[in-house]
């Protein structure tokens, strides 16, 4: 059996390209089109996986999305009716794309895999965001069963989910949820520190050795309430990105001194010193629910995944 699995149109686009459960090509659009963090539709990837495997557009059994368009749309129309008139600005700027293009992203996908030399011959399956992560990370492990811990910015609603794997099994059955995020703590600070959210994540945490951990405490203090567990909720009083255009506001800046540091500009003591106070929360947040996976269960092996891992 051929499996195409295919992420697209948010950040990082990407093909792979499993045959009877083994994976035989894989590979982000960006190294094909030059374009970093490229969130086209990966024609470029597809081919090359179908050329690495041998097999025809014809000969593809199912394809597989990374997401759940529909139920992530449904998170924005309830988040916008939780905050309303709130959010006003940034909801009327998303909903254009959405009845434009993403509501019909079946036949978008359809389209465009005809075009990469895929056939009709497929089923098209969604997949929930957090159990493509958990897939990538257990599937590909020597483990037979581990524990799973997914942490990213969001999925269709979750956040973090933890569960096990099992042969070829998957069992996500705790999660967070949107607007609590760990990743969307960690792109704020990103953000703020003039970094590009979804891309200078890494410039942020490469900061963090350069600094002092002086804001540990305001963090934890003001912005977030970790529990024994490390689960979590987010005073939404400090961001912006569930009713904003930016993913701070002016109460998240009053608190550490002053507004975010404009892209580009020299970096100071300031940004280093967020970059390792954010780090430090960061990791005592992963350690608890690593720790807290184990205790749930049992499992002796871990498998870490998303994009806060």
């Amino acid at each position: 059996m051929n499996i195409l699995g295919i992420s697209a149109y948010y950040h990082d686009s990407a093909a792979c390209l499993v045959q009877d459960g083994r994976i035989v090509a894989a590979a982000q659009e960006e190294r094909f089109s030059r374009r970093k963090h490229d969130s086209s539709f990966p024609h470029h990837a597809v081919r090359y996986c179908l050329a690495e495997g041998g097999a025809v557009g014809d000969g593809i059994d199912a394809v597989v999305f990374y997401d759940k368009p529909l139920t992530k749309f449904g998170r924005i129309l309830k988040t916008y009716y939780a905050v309303a008139p709130r959010g006003s600005r940034s909801f009327l700027m998303a909903i254009p794309l959405w009845l434009r293009e993403k509501l019909w992203i079946s036949a978008s996908i359809e389209q465009s895999l005809q075009a990469a030399g895929v056939g009709k011959t497929h089923r098209l399956y969604f997949c929930e965001h957090h159990e493509s992560h958990a897939a990538s990370a257990f599937f590909a492990s020597p483990f037979e069963s581990a524990a799973i811990l997914v942490l990213d910015g969001v999925g269709e609603w979750a956040t973090a989910s933890l569960g096990r794997g099992r042969g070829n099994y998957l069992d996500l059955h705790d999660e967070l949820h949107f607007p609590h995020s760990l990743g969307l703590l960690y792109s704020a600070f990103t953000y703020f520190t003039g970094f590009r959210v979804n891309s200078g994540e890494y410039k942020l945490m490469g900061l963090a050795p350069y600094g002092r951990a002086r804001y540990v405490d305001t963090i934890k203090e003001h912005l977030i309430d970790i529990r024994e567990d490390g689960s979590f909720r987010l005073n939404m009083d400090y961001f912006g990105y569930l009713d904003g255009l930016t993913m701070t506001n002016a109460r998240f800046a009053d608190l550490f001194g002053g507004p975010p540091r404009p892209p580009e500009s020299p970096l100071t003591r300031r940004e280093m010193d967020l970059a390792r106070s954010v780090q430090v929360v960061t990791e005592e947040i992963v350690l608890k629910q690593a720790i807290h996976a184990h205790e749930v269960t049992g499992e002796r092996y871990l498998c870490l995944a998303g994009g806060v891992a």
